[in-house]
């Protein structure tokens, strides 16, 4: 089990759902474990009733269907689903539209989603979900890309009201995938994850909606900067060690 972890770890994000698959045959007892543990890519499905397209994970399945966060409906329909709480399901629509707005002004676009569930810690977990698509298929493409793509998902443990305050805990992943092909710019891909964790102590007086929006905000810059300086800053070392551009070659001095 530990290795089959550590294989997807280093699996490019777009070839993990192929290698997932492959794992849960060879490991059918360890299918939930994998599951659970193992993050993928993230897909999409557009909700009739609200006319708005929602996102799909582990946190809005219930058997093989998928919960709306906009119209709280099973696609497709299910009976005997799961649903959360009333009060729970305000702040969950609430969290909705203030995430709409965040996805709109960081990332110019995208698809974002936001799902709530009570724990047994009388406390409740959240994820926050943003897939924004690159590629010349795509409404946000860039420049050269062919394929692009930006998973981000965030859970926060949110602990029981203690004293005016309450724990909350943070798990983010990053999936990052792009590819260029063109005759300036030639064929080039570059894929990878990044996780991190952060544990706080807040007090209530803004609510829970904003401390989460707060780590999240801080979370996702630390995980960009992680990402230029780790991915995008490697690769252009390397790529300027090996193929110095042309103007950098005409400075060197002849032997």
């Amino acid at each position: 089990m530990e290795a089959a972890l550590g294989l997807m770890r280093r699996m490019p994000p777009k070839h993990a759902e192929t290698a997932l698959s492959a794992l849960l045959s060879l490991l059918p007892h360890h299918s939930s474990d994998l599951l659970s543990q193992v993050d993928q890519p993230l897909q999409t499905l557009h909700d009739v009733d609200s006319g708005k397209e929602f996102i799909l994970c582990e946190y809005n399945r219930d058997a093989d269907s998928y919960r709306s966060p906009w119209s709280n409906k099973y696609h497709p329909p299910l009976e005997d689903a799961l649903y959360p709480s009333s009060e729970l399901r305000n702040l969950e629509l609430e969290a909705n539209v203030v995430f709409e707005i965040y996805r709109d002004q960081y990332y110019e676009g995208g698809i974002s989603s936001v799902y709530m569930w009570e724990d047994d810690n009388e406390g409740f977990v959240a994820c926050f979900l943003i897939k924004k698509d690159g590629s010349k298929t795509g409404h946000g493409r860039r420049g050269y890309l062919e394929e692009g793509a930006w998973d981000a998902i965030h859970v926060i443990e949110v602990g029981p009201e203690q004293e005016g305050s309450s724990h909350y805990c943070l798990t983010s992943t990053i999936m990052l995938s792009l590819t260029t092909d063109d005759e300036s710019s030639g064929t080039f891909s570059l894929s990878g994850s990044i996780r991190r964790q952060m544990n706080m102590k807040l007090p209530l007086a803004d609510g829970h909606l904003c401390n989460m929006g707060k780590m999240i905000e801080e979370m996702e810059g630390k995980l960009r900067n992680s990402l230029d300086q780790v991915y995008f800053g490697k690769t252009r070392e390397m790529v300027c060690t090996l193929r110095p551009p042309s103007e950098v070659v005409m400075k060197l001095p002849s032997s």
